[in-house]
This record gives structure tokens, sequence and C-alpha cells, in this order.
């Protein structure tokens, strides 16, 4: 009984140390990418019913999150019928500038509010790993959990992947519950968890084949006589998990099918899912005639798929218009401690050599965490270890049952694992507080990440208040930025001064500050836009010359200072271009002619300057004009890696052919 209490005051510790190095990480960064986005949506959810505007994403986490802001006075940004992202990005970021500004008050509440599912993953973890293998290998999983970089960076941020992370286990955990013990309580926990993962993230799905992997285990490993009774029994449990975790989802939807309240603006089915597959395509058109799943739900499982078939991947410095399967294993070399890799290597060792011989407990780690590995090897949205996340806490559990396993019956076992445990904290300790661009020492720490890999891996925004001190540092200097989440956030909230560099996302959304040619003075650039990690081929990243030269600064690993004078012509003649494509989606072709021809005048091998120019002078009747800019900018794009062509040579074609 002592030896109990003593065990649960160490639990209570560990759980106390990572809501204090959440607290203390998310309260030094600025908003990440999406969680404006995420922040919004969830606020308009409680307060109007509106499930249309980050339907990306299902509820539940956007829900938490958005507690704290209920029953305050806050502004509302005006809805401006734009389509449903450009509406959740850029209200977002409006709602939080207005009612929070640089101070994060509201931020923070909403992103410890979002914290809570990952202490409640550490003691899941604890919980799973005590029922599995033991108390001192509860400890040793929390612990390795705890000290995860990549979980303690993504821990507090109002994205989906704790939560995802956190209902993946337990729902493993809840099944094995009930197979382990049939009972109609524990048959409904492990539907209502699984509701759970359904309406935390799109990814929750794959449950579904894990559970049939898991179902094929049991049957195959139980005896031959009871074989047809365990599969009748267990593909019940199936059914009434799927038919239980439907029904929570639509629980966190209103039991409401209509995305958006009456008059909002919002795609169809049908015309949402024209790039998809014809067998997609059925699949969700089926689903909404039926109306199985709610509209919202099923808007957002065909973005993820529309967004997978076309995401460009930075790796290894290079970039990709297309995912690559080893991607995923690699990230996993790249951002998980050498000791966790170790540990990870011994648990097998240990299973192998049959020390850790608890194989039904083994199984339900070992086949989901190959599941989910296999599935985002093959999805293609090569983003970051953010969303492998599950994997992470899956191989805590393994971790914490072969250290105990080989370390009971041998003292120099007990040695080596302690020590690659100690290696594991130091590690992670090293990179504190600034956990999103952790690499290990063997690729260079998370001053190289940069360079390997993009996006969250490196740079999710997150440095602005780094930013803002740098600037105060350098008072009366002009600088120049090019900053990755622009414009869906706005440095200027943070206090910061600097002229705004173009970026992909800027011609989307607009906002893209006309530059000249040549620039002297400091240019900020964040790892995002250095790997031009969003633009389907390296040809057309303006920055790209940066990535070979010594910057004089860097900010938190994430921001690089240049100091000189720089020739940035193509993105002189993008910010022209990006304008003169906003003026002509609101019509007004006459004043887009100028800067488009502008554009092609600074860099005449820009891609979008010539479609610009081409698009300008179709829209007022100079089909001579348009004729041979959309043939340069034909040229240009069958300059590209084949796969990237797929992103403009047909639309070029085809308005060619129109002529």
């Amino acid at each position: 009984m002592k030896r109990n209490h003593w065990i649960w005051v160490g639990v209570a510790c560990l759980l106390l140390v990572q809501a204090a190095q959440m607290a203390f990480v998310v309260h030094r960064e600025s908003l990440t990418f999406d969680e404006g986005n995420h922040m919004f949506a969830g606020y308009m959810m409680w307060h109007t019913g509106d499930y249309g505007l980050n339907p990306e994403h299902p509820p539940l986490v956007k829900l938490l999150a958005a507690i704290p802001a209920l029953g305050r006075n806050l502004w509302i940004p005006p809805l401006q019928d734009r389509p449903f992202k450009a509406e959740a990005y850029l209200d977002g970021r409006d709602w939080l500038a207005r009612n929070d500004g640089a101070s994060q008050h509201l931020v923070f509440e909403m992103r410890m509010a979002a914290g809570l599912l990952a202490l409640a993953l550490g003691l899941v973890v604890f919980l799973a790993a005590r029922e599995w293998f033991g108390e001192t290998a509860a400890l040793i999983a929390l612990v390795v959990l705890v000290f995860e970089p990549n979980i303690a960076g993504h821990s507090a941020l109002v994205t989906t992947d704790a939560g995802v992370t956190l209902f993946f286990l337990a729902s493993i955990y809840a099944f094995y519950r009930y197979v382990k013990k049939p009972g109609a309580a524990r048959l409904a926990i492990a539907g209502v968890v699984a509701g759970l993962l359904l309406a935390t993230k799109h990814s929750g799905i794959l449950f579904a084949p894990m559970l049939v992997m898991l179902i094929l285990w049991e049957v195959l490993t139980s005896q031959k006589s009871e074989r047809g009774r365990t599969a009748l029994r267990l593909c019940g449990a199936f059914a009434a998990i799927v038919l239980i975790g439907v029904a929570v989802l639509w629980a966190f939807y209103g039991f409401r099918y209509a995305a958006r309240p009456p008059g909002l603006k919002f795609p169809t089915i049908a015309e949402y899912s024209e790039p998809l597959s014809h067998f997609d395509q059925s699949v969700m058109n089926g689903f909404a005639r039926l109306h199985l799943l709610p509209e919202s739900y099923l808007i957002g499982l065909i973005d993820v798929k529309r967004m997978a078939q076309f995401y460009p991947t930075f790796v290894l410095g290079h970039q990709l218009a297309h995912g690559v399967w080893w991607y995923f294993p690699l990230v996993i070399l790249i951002k998980s401690t050498l000791g966790m890799l170790a540990l990870v290597l011994l648990s097998f060792y240990a299973i192998v050599t049959g020390r850790l011989r608890k194989q039904r407990e083994v199984a339900f780690l070992v086949i989901p965490w190959v599941v989910y590995l296999g599935v985002a090897m093959a999805a293609g949205m090569n983003i970051g270890a953010r969303h492998i996340l599950p994997l992470y806490a899956m191989a805590a559990i393994l971790v914490g049952g072969g250290v105990a396993a080989l370390a009971e019956k041998s003292r120099p076992w007990a040695w080596v694992c302690g020590g690659l445990i100690v290696a594991h904290i130091v590690s992670a300790l090293m990179a504190f507080p600034n956990y999103i661009p952790y690499a290990n020492e063997a690729w260079g720490g998370p001053k190289n990440v940069h360079n390997l890999l993009s996006d969250a891996n490196a740079d999710w925004a997150q440095q602005l208040y780094q930013v803002k001190a740098w600037q105060d540092r350098h008072p009366g200097e002009e600088c120049w930025f090019a900053y990755f989440a622009w414009p869906e956030i706005d440095p200027a909230t943070y206090g910061i001064q600097c002229h705004h560099l173009p970026n992909i996302d800027a011609f989307w959304l607009g906002g893209a500050e006309i530059i000249p040619p040549v620039i002297d003075g400091a240019v900020l650039i964040s790892a995002g836009d250095l790997s031009g990690c969003e633009w389907p081929s390296e040809r057309m990243n303006p920055y790209r010359s940066f990535m070979r030269m010594q910057p004089a600064e860097s900010i938190d690993d994430g921001v690089f200072v240049y100091r000189g004078t720089f020739e940035l012509s193509q993105a002189a003649a993008q910010s022209r271009a990006f304008n003169a494509m906003q003026m002509l989606w609101k019509g007004n072709a006459k004043d887009a002619l100028p800067l488009a021809q502008q554009a092609v005048a600074i860099d005449p091998t820009d891609i979008m300057s010539q479609t610009a120019l081409g698009d300008a002078s179709a829209a007022l009747g100079m089909k001579d004009q348009a004729r041979q800019a959309w043939t340069a900018a034909l040229a240009e794009a069958s300059k590209l890696e084949p796969d990237a062509q797929v992103s403009y040579v047909p639309d070029l074609k085809e308005k060619l052919s129109k002529l």
C-alpha cells in the first residue's frame, strides 16, 4: 500500500512537470499557423452553431479550447462570404487581433484548455502501461512521454495533434480492456472513446483498420475450438463500437446534418469532391445522400484528400511536388532523441529474446503502430512529426515494458537503460523551451533542422515574440520579413514593423506588399519560406538563393537574419503578380494589367507573373497579348519537374485552347 502511494506521488509530480513545461513553452510562443483558425471556428460553433468555418478538422478540440472565450463580450468580424478556409483564417486573425492583441491572454487560456488533453494523455499512458506491463514500466513510460520533445512542443497548442494522440491510445486501451474481460460497460466505453477520437481528427477513421487487424490477431491466437465464437463476438463488438462512435460524432455536430446556419455560403459535397477519383466521389456523395455523417465532417474528409493529392514535400534540402513513402521513417530518425531510438530498439530486443512476454499487450501496441505508420507513409501529406504523435505515445509504453523487462533481472541492463533514459531527457531539455524545431544531435540539432525538413518540423510561425525582441535591439533599422504564416497572422499585431515580403499564401489570401527588385538592409526569412515548402518546385521559391548564404543571426532556430544588398527580382515580380490576380478576382482587370506588365518586365521567367499578364489581357479582350503571356508561362512551367507541372500546365493549356 505504501509503495502504491509513492507511485501516485511520482505520477502527480511528472504530470505537474508536464503542465509547467506546457505553460512555459506556449507562453513565449506567438500564434502558430492554424491556431487562430481553430480558435475562431470553435468560438463560432458555440456562438452561432456554425460548423462550416473549419471543416478540415472535427469540433472536439476547437470546442474545448474555446470554452475560456465564452461569456465574454467579444467583437466578431462580419463574415464576408469568402471560401470557408479564407473566411476562417482571416476572420480568426482579425478576431484575435481585436480581442486579444499581442498580450495573448485569451490565447494562453485557450491553449491551456486544449492542453488538458495532453495531461490526460500522460495519465492514459501511465494507466495503460501499468495494466499491461506493471508499475515500473508505467513510470518509465510516463517519464519518456513527458520529455518527448515532439509531444512537448505540440501539447498545449490549439490543434488536433495532442487530442488525436490521446484518443487513439485511449481507444486502443479501451478495446483491450473489453477483449480481456468482455462486458456491456466496457464495450460502451470503447464505443464512446472511439467517438471522441472521430470527433477530434479525421485520421481517427484509421482506428477501423486497427480494430480489424487486432480482431484478426485475437481470432488467430485463440484456441481453434473457440475461433468461430471469438470472431463472431469481436465482429459484433466492432459493429457496436462503430455505431456508438458515430452517434458520439453526431453529438458534437448537434445532431445536425447542415454544416452552416441558413444563408451562409458552403460548397455541396458534389462540387467539392470533383477533384477526387470517381470512387471517392461516389462514396462521399452516397454518404451525403443518406445523411450518414454530418455535412461538415464529409467536407473535411474531402478537403484532406484534396490536399494530399498535390501537397509538396521539403526533405533533405530539396523541394518535391509530391510525397515520398520514406518521409515519416526519416522524420522519426531526425526528430526522435537518440536515447528514444535506442530504447525502442532495446524493447524489440526484449520482445525477440522473450524477456518481454506479454504477447497480447505487445500486439495491441505494435499492430496499431504499424497500421498508422503504413497509412502515413502512403498518404502523401508529408508535413511534420506532429502528424505521427500517436506513434510516440505508443512507443513510450513499449519502451516502458521493454526497459522494465530487461532491467528486472540484470543490473547491467538496468544501468544501460537508465543511461539512455537520462540521455533522452537531457537531449530534450537542451532544446527547451523551443521544442518545435527539435532534431537530434546526429542530424545537427535544432539549428540544422531547417536544412532537412520544413513546416511544423522547424517553423510553424511561433517566433514573433522573439522577432519583436530582435527589432527592439535594432531600433530604427529597416527590415524586410518573409514570414511563413503571413497573411494568416499579422506580425504588426505583435508590434513588428517590417515590410512584408511575398509568399504563396499572399497569392491566395491577398496582402502582398509591392517591393523593389533590389533590397538593402536586414532581410528576415522564416524557415518555411526559406525552404519554399509550400511551392511545388524549388524554381518557384523566390528565396532559394538565401539557403546558400550564412545568416548573420538566427532567431529561435526558425527565423534567419541576412544583411546586405540583395537582388530579389522574382519576389518583386510576384508581389505585383499577386496583387494583379487579387484585382482580377474582384473584377478589376483595368488596374490589374499595369501591375502584371510590371511583374513581367521585372522577371519574365516567373510563371505567375506571365499567367497574371495573360489573365488580365484576356479579361480586357487583348487576345494576342494574352496568348503570348500564357505561352511564355507554359514554356516556363514545362521546365519544372514533371510532378510540379500538374499544378500549372493543364490550366494554361486549357486557357490557350479557349482563345
